[in-house]
């Protein structure tokens, strides 16, 4: 049985810009416990810089540090993850990625 972890290409570190202040979106108005989807970080800040932004996937895909497909792949899967959470009423977690690069946070202790 091999380990999934070292299958494939390592993961080319991803630049986030901008860390989010909030990494839980719950939906409310709806009875019982909401199924829950995971958003990365790299992923939002693909959806950040695209659509809130508004640049282009070539420069958003250099902010990041990735090609411009790779960039592409990214906001795909980020946007069709938040679609989810928003049609099906999911609660959507951001998670941080061990190969994204985060800005340092005034809150980190040496």
């Amino acid at each position: 049985m091999t380990n999934q972890g070292t299958r494939g290409r390592p993961k080319k570190r991803r630049i986030v810009q901008k860390e989010p202040d909030i990494y839980r979106y719950s939906p409310r108005g709806r009875a019982g416990r909401p199924d829950e989807i995971a958003l990365g970080i790299d992923q939002l800040e693909a959806v950040r810089l695209a659509d809130y932004q508004g640049l282009s996937q070539k420069a958003a895909a250099q902010s990041m540090g990735v090609s411009q497909q790779t960039f592409s792949r990214i906001l795909k899967k980020g946007r069709r993850i938040m679609a989810d959470g928003l049609v099906n009423g999911k609660i959507i977690l951001i998670q941080a990625r061990d190969y994204v690069d985060l800005p340092p946070s005034k809150d980190y202790v040496i």
